[in-house]
């Protein structure tokens, strides 16, 4: 009943999204390609030598129209704070990044002591309709080669606007699935789980969460990462 309930919110959002497809977004994804996106940096300002966690993804994890110490991110590090765990969490979010971009970048992203790496990327690729095994590939491509540094991976599915379709829509979904079990990864099968399609929950965009749905959607991975943390901390 949750994910038929999340699939009839992205359909009310599909005009909103179509509109910011043809705009906004085009506009970011040219500013992504066209320069070097800024040093990550850790949720809290302050790395040190902890561990990283790097959350790698788009604006929904930059958290475009927020204050940087609103992005879940940002609330992650705070969750990670007070669990005790001494982790760095690393907002590696690039507006308008597609899966492709993620994969030019991830060497980048991954650089000095990375324990963990939360893939919250295929929002784009999903909203301007690319192919499915591209985008698939993309992902399989950056999983292995985390796995390859002994990181573990949380992998955060997304949903595809229903405007293409519902061969794509499934067939997105299923990618998703797919990877996960493919590459025995930590799966949250929807990044913006209860969050997607309340206008309570987002932005004027309609697409992009408030404060309160970026805490929401920090909670969803506190849920999936807090185990994870906890058997790290218990090893060392």
């Amino acid at each position: 009943m949750r994910r038929a309930s999340s699939l009839a919110h992205l359909v009310l959002l599909t005009l909103v999204v179509l509109a910011a497809a043809c705009g906004g977004n085009a506009t970011e994804e040219r500013a992504s390609n066209q320069q070097q996106p800024p040093a990550p940096a850790t949720a809290d300002g302050e790395g040190g030598d902890r561990p990283k966690i790097v959350a790698l993804g788009d604006s929904l994890t930059a958290g475009l129209g927020l204050p940087e110490s609103q992005a879940y991110p940002a609330l992650l590090q705070k969750k990670v704070d007070a669990g005790g765990y001494r982790f760095a969490v690393v907002n590696a979010g690039v507006s308008g990044d597609t899966s492709a971009g993620g994969v030019r970048r991830l060497d980048w992203a991954l650089e000095g002591d990375v324990r963990v790496l939360i893939l919250a990327l295929g929002a784009n690729d999903g909203l301007r309709g690319l192919p499915v095994p591209e985008m698939k590939k993309n992902l399989e491509g950056i999983i292995e080669r985390a796995k390859a540094r002994n990181i573990v991976v949380i992998l955060a599915g997304m949903e595809a606007p229903p405007n293409y379709g519902p061969d794509y829509t499934s067939s997105f979904r299923r990618a998703y699935q797919a990877l996960a079990r493919e590459h025995d990864v930590i799966f949250l099968p929807f990044l913006l789980e209860n969050v997607a399609g309340n206008a309570a929950l987002n932005q004027g965009d309609g697409i992009h969460p408030n404060a309160r749905g970026a805490e929401i959607i920090a909670d969803g991975m506190w849920k999936v990462l807090r185990p994870v943390l906890e058997q790290m901390s218990a090893a060392s």
